[in-house]
């Protein structure tokens, strides 16, 4: 088993996963943060001197040869890599299934321009991110975002983050922002990688595991519908966007999925 992962939180929260697979199931972390030109550009304003496609290439060739049956699994921005990976593979050397994790199809209606990701939205991820970093959870009320830009609404994550013990007392909020502008810009960088890609159908069954707090919270299928011709699975597991990759309760549903015959 393959998966593509693209940072944000270091590789090694795969190891859960890679733990919860039977025994003789290996598995294998391609991680883009050793790819320069996506890694930096998180570090450097968001603006990657790459492409879904250059990337998705650089992934295949760094893989060893493959016999026999193969998972390739996607979490997050790797669903997208992960997926245009399939679409360079010869029909022989296709993985039996493409699992995305909570991933956001790279679809017309989620290619977005960067203004269209509002202050509150990217706040409340990045309160699920800081949670996830620190094994916290960082709980906001629904509303508390609501209508807030990032000078107002950051001082609330904070709050909520210190309750929590995700961050440590005394905390400044400068330090927070910082933190948070590296943040949003990967995020950036991941939607300008996307705006200009042109996906095609997936040429193999699609299988989705979507968070139950899940960046998107309002769409089943994450976008992936137009692009699964060969069917989309849908499974749900607990946790949200970034801890689902060590709950041991989300794990208890996605490991099945990989290693299903």
């Amino acid at each position: 088993m393959y998966v593509v992962h693209p940072g944000a939180l270091p590789a090694v929260v795969h190891q859960g996963l890679a733990d919860a697979l039977p025994d003789g199931d290996g598995l294998t972390v391609l991680d883009l943060g050793a790819v320069a030109e996506y890694a930096d550009a998180a570090l450097t304003g968001g603006r990657a001197a790459t492409t879904v496609a250059d990337l998705a290439d650089r992934l295949l060739a760094a893989m060893a040869p493959v016999n026999g049956p193969w998972t390739l699994v996607g979490w997050s921005f790797g669903g997208v890599l992960a997926h245009a990976m399939t679409r360079s593979l010869p029909a022989g050397r296709l993985p039996e299934r493409l699992v995305l994790l909570d991933s956001i199809a790279p679809t017309e209606e989620y290619q977005q321009p960067d203004d269209a990701l509002e202050p509150a939205l990217l706040l409340g991820w990045f309160a699920m991110y800081l949670g996830a970093k620190r094994g916290r959870t960082v709980a906001l009320a629904p509303d508390a975002l609501a209508g807030r830009d990032v000078d107002d609404g950051l001082p609330v994550v904070l709050d909520a983050a210190l309750a929590a013990g995700a961050l440590l007392p005394g905390t400044p909020l400068p330090g927070l922002r910082k933190l948070y502008d590296t943040y949003v810009d990967g995020l950036l960088r991941n939607n300008r990688l996307t705006a200009p890609h042109r996906p095609g159908p997936a040429p193999l069954p699609l299988v989705l595991v979507k968070a139950e707090r899940s960046l998107i919270p309002g769409d089943p299928t994450l976008g992936w519908r137009p692009l699964a011709r060969h069917g989309l699975a849908l499974h749900t597991c607990p946790g949200d966007h970034y801890t689902m990759l060590s709950r041991p309760d989300a794990l208890g549903v996605i490991a099945p999925l990989l290693a299903a015959a």
